[in-house]
This record gives C-alpha cells, structure tokens and sequence, in this order.
C-alpha cells in the first residue's frame, strides 16, 4: 500500500545539473540554500521564499551550486489535481511553509495517513494549487545547442568581471555574429539581456544565504553600482533585494502576504 501523501526533509550537497523525473507530484521547498530547476526551456532559481510544484512523469533538471536543506512533500498523482504546467515555480506564504512543516511528521510513503493527517495534507494541496494561478515569473530562456551552454557557462563564470562578447565567441569558436544569433534563435534575446537574467538568478541564490550582503551580492554578479543592481532585481522580480531579503528573514511580515 502507498500512502496517499508524505513527506521527505533532507539535506543534499552541492551536486552538478542532473536530470529527474518522479512518480509522484513534488513539492519542493528549500528551507535553506537554493537551487536551480530546469523544465520546458525556462531556468529558475529556488530560495527559500519560492516552493516548485512539479508534475509526475515530466522530466526537469536540477543544479545545486551549494547544500540545500529541503522539505519535501509527494503527493499521489489520484490525491491532487494535475498540476497545470510540468513545473511551476510559486512564491511561498506562511501559511504554506507552515504546512510544509507541519507534514514533516509522515515520512513513510508506504504508511496510511490518518484523519489528521489527511487534512493537513488536503490543506497543503488546496493552498499550493491557489498559489499556484499566480505563479512567479522570475525565469530565464534555457540554451539549447552545446554550443550556447557552454557559452553561458563562461559567461556564468565571468559575471563577476564584465565579461566580454568578442572574447566569449572566439573562446565558443563562433564568430560574434554567428554567437549573437543562437542568442537570438535559441533564447529570443541577446546576450546582454542573457547575461542581466543570470546575474538575477544568481542573486537569488546568493540572497538565499544570510550571511552575504546586499552589496556583496550586487559586486558578486557584477554590478559596480548599487542602485543599477537594486533596479535591475526590482525589474526581473517585482520587488527590492531589501524587500526580498525581509521577507526570506521574515516571511509573515512580507508585504506581498500582508496584501499591500
């Protein structure tokens, strides 16, 4: 017998991007670290204020630039509506991390939910499939061609130091015109807008951790000014970095689960 839903709280170590695909719907949420998911041609990076709902039998890749303590929860695919998109990326409300927490306590997926059980789970589901028809929209274009992954590979690891295009094409062995359009085919945008989403994500990741600072992240992902960081974080997420940072330490004071 397969319990209808349970719960898995683990921490994984760093790891390189690797393919997964589950029986089950996965809720996934970091309560520390975050990674970075991959599905149907979109990046997305996972803190602690986002949950992923991902569909069972869709494949998705999953990166871990550093461990991530993650609270998981797997629901049968006969418990749970279908989830609308293979993965769907949802801003976390305290009522739903307190939920997540509060099913930690099932962790046998062969054991039968009791009735309390059962309407924490149902709870969970209800709440996440709300979250869920506004989904965050704070993703990238995935590249397709080895060619494009490995130059924004390199341009991952230059960020920090304004990398250059001419550069990254002949280190590519493309010309600049030939790179810019797999830019264009691949990913529907240019390399400079390419590379302002990366230093997004990547500050999403690096926010993630309590210790670095605003401004440390800002020089990190390779912006000499605070203002151009705090502007360009407010563009691609809808909110401040100081903003998004009080809501990962403070979650029941964020103003977006205040309703303001």
């Amino acid at each position: 017998m397969k319990a209808d839903a349970y719960s898995v709280f683990q921490t994984f170590p760093a790891a390189p991007r690797s393919e997964f695909t589950f029986e089950r719907h996965y809720l996934l949420y970091c309560a520390s670290g975050a990674l970075r998911l991959e599905a149907e041609g979109k990046v997305w990076a996972l803190p602690p204020a986002r949950a992923a709902f991902i569909t069972a039998g869709k494949p998705i890749y999953v990166t871990l630039p550093r461990p991530v303590v993650a609270c998981s929860v797997l629901f049968d695919p006969a418990y749970i509506a279908q989830p609308a998109a293979t993965l769907t990326i949802v801003n976390m409300s305290p009522l739903a991390r307190e939920l997540v927490l509060a099913c930690s306590k099932w962790t046998d997926p062969n054991g039968a939910l009791d009735t309390y059980g059962h309407q924490l789970f149902s709870t969970l589901a209800a709440v996440i499939s709300k979250l869920a028809e506004t989904p965050s929209r704070s993703s990238m274009p995935a590249p397709k061609s080895r060619g494009l992954i490995h130059a924004m590979a390199l341009t991952e690891e230059r960020m920090a130091n304004a990398p250059d295009f001419e550069t990254l094409a002949r280190d590519v062995a493309m010309t600049p015109r030939s790179l810019a359009r797999r830019f264009e085919d691949e990913m529907g945008m240019t390399w400079r807008q390419a590379l302002r989403r990366l230093r997004m994500i990547r500050a999403l990741e690096l926010l993630a951790d309590p210790v670095a600072s605003i401004t440390q992240t800002a020089f990190a992902v390779g912006y000499s000014s605070l203002s151009a960081f705090n502007a360009a974080f407010l563009d691609f997420t809808g909110e401040t970095p100081s903003s998004y940072r009080f809501g990962l330490c403070h979650p029941q004071l964020h103003p977006a689960n205040l309703g303001h």
